[in-house]
């Protein structure tokens, strides 16, 4: 016979599951401290032994990291997305960024499309309260926050997506970006310009997400990726052009 008896489960391996769960769908992120055991345990309705035994297996499956005198944190699982040689690599490499905007360009706008699709109504009022938040960054002229900002609006449409694999691999890529590795985001704030354009292009994602034009959002979300690499590759020709104008002024006054 191929059915055998039911066994109770143990209350350590359903918060086991639980905490899984909640980092699998991105709920609980890398880097994020779990509250103080007492408190933990209390929530999950268990004894504080389970949740110790709880906690010491899901610290051998890598998804948990002790901190001395600090507590119990979600471990940085998306560090191990690129070795640290290939990470210098991409940092030493001027047409790394285009690839990966060429990669991003892609899942932004698949990521744009099924969002517009499978977002819930939560989804969309989270989009909107992030860009309203760029908005005010954008009014108050604080580009560091609204550049913030830029990257939590892309990450939430992500999340709106409902797609773990999707989002799990872009918060891998874009960890690399707030790290300064592909390219220096401030690059394209520097003109009043290019921030009210991207602002713009911000608006038109969220419009298309919020009345759930699938096609539309796709295209917001392509068009704008376009933009971020036309103005690096501005940025790139005009930094060539400098340094050859350098040359020829720093001859000229030799010879003078």
């Amino acid at each position: 016979m191929p059915f055998q008896k039911i066994q109770a489960e143990k209350l350590s391996s359903a918060v086991v599951r639980q905490i899984e769960k909640l980092i699998l769908r991105g709920i609980l992120r890398a880097g994020e401290r779990l509250p103080p055991e007492r408190e933990l345990a209390e929530t999950l309705g268990v004894s504080r032994p389970s949740l110790r035994e709880a906690v010491a297996d899901l610290h051998d499956k890598g998804l948990l990291t002790s901190r001395a005198g600090s507590g119990i944190y979600v471990a940085d699982v998306l560090g191990s997305a690129f070795s640290d040689g290939l990470v210098r690599l991409f940092a030493s490499d001027e047409e790394a960024v285009f690839d990966y905007l060429s990669f991003r360009r892609d899942m932004e706008g698949m990521a744009a499309q099924r969002a517009a699709i499978s977002a819930t109504d939560t989804d969309l009022r989270v989009i909107d309260a992030i860009f309203a938040r760029m908005q005010g960054a954008h009014a108050d002229d604080d580009p560091d926050s609204e550049a913030a900002l830029d990257a939590d609006f892309h990450m939430s449409i992500f999340e709106a997506s409902h797609n773990v694999v999707l989002l799990h691999m872009m918060r891998s890529m874009f960890e690399l970006l707030r790290k300064g590795v592909f390219y220096n985001r401030q690059v394209i704030f520097r003109q009043r310009t290019s921030r009210d354009t991207l602002l713009d292009q911000h608006a038109r994602i969220n419009a298309a997400l919020q009345s759930r034009e699938p096609a539309r959002a796709r295209a917001a979300a392509e068009a704008h990726i376009d933009f971020v690499r036309d103005c690096l590759r501005h940025e790139q020709a005009q930094n060539a052009h400098e340094k050859i104008a350098l040359q020829r002024f720093e001859h000229t006054q030799a010879q003078g």
